[in-house]
């Protein structure tokens, strides 16, 4: 390349703007060519090696900010440089591959994205008696708990597991679930909210489903959307709820208060 090439024709050899050649040139990764007779900088073949080492390690996701020492670096350091962009590289992989796994499983129906344990529970609920609408609620429950108290949801699921082998726990959880269709003030509300209390008192492994759903940050915040996701205000469900949280309250329970 006797004359070279202009700017242009060197941004589009090495695949890339003529505004990412001119800001290669600010930072001093690439030097500017010297213009010829007409005005024009002509990038020789020197040139248009440089462009494209310093894109081929940009896009391998090496910092601008250290391409320059690198290309200009012995060849160990570069070798040690190159080793480290692999090892992020791995990484990145690992990680869009996690992702598209999650795209996989969305595509695939499972739209909570709840590990296996998780769904194999929300697949057994139905032998138990619990409706549909049960299983529905259980799931957006699981997916909440999952993004909000990440640290405690493995833990919280093996609470879960245990206390579904109690037919009294599932008898309480199933006649709270049917509040939905009771006046806010019905007697029922009350004597279910003592039951439940009583329950969680004298099993205080299950006790844990309440309380073990609390993070270090916003705690309150967090817990009242989980435990009380699904519920309208001044609905029987959501005095069914208050009303066992008082008596646990009372009792020496430490459970979060509104913010």
């Amino acid at each position: 390349m006797t004359d070279g090439v202009t700017i242009g024709q060197a941004a589009a050899f090495a695949d890339i703007t003529i505004k990412t050649v001119r800001h290669y040139h600010k930072l001093g990764l690439v030097d500017e060519p010297a213009r010829d007779s007409s005005g024009y900088r002509r990038y020789g073949s020197a040139e248009l090696l440089r462009l494209v080492q310093v894109r081929t390690l940009a896009a391998a996701g090496v910092p601008l900010a250290d391409i320059g020492p690198l290309l200009d670096s012995e060849t160990a350091p570069f070798a040690e440089a190159l080793a480290d962009v692999e090892g992020r590289l791995t990484a990145r992989l690992a990680e869009l591959t996690a992702q598209r796994d999650m795209l996989y499983r969305l595509t695939s129906g499972d739209r909570t994205l709840l590990p296996d344990r998780a769904v194999a529970m929300l697949e057994g609920m139905p032998t138990l008696g619990f409706t549909p609408q049960d299983v529905r609620t259980a799931r957006e429950s699981f997916v909440l708990a999952k993004a909000l108290v990440p640290e405690r949801f493995d833990d919280y699921l093996t609470d879960i597991e245990h206390a579904l082998r109690d037919p009294r726990f599932v008898e309480l959880t199933k006649r709270s679930a049917g509040v939905i269709g009771w006046e806010p003030d019905d007697p029922r509300v009350a004597e279910l909210a003592t039951d439940m209390a009583e329950h969680y008192l004298a099993n205080p492994d299950q006790l844990t489903i309440v309380t073990g759903l609390q993070a270090r940050t916003q705690t309150a915040t967090r817990y009242r959307l989980i435990a009380h996701h699904g519920e309208k205000h001044d609905s029987a469900a959501a005095r069914l709820a208050s009303l066992v949280e008082t008596k646990l309250r009372a009792a020496g329970i430490d459970i979060p208060r509104p913010d």
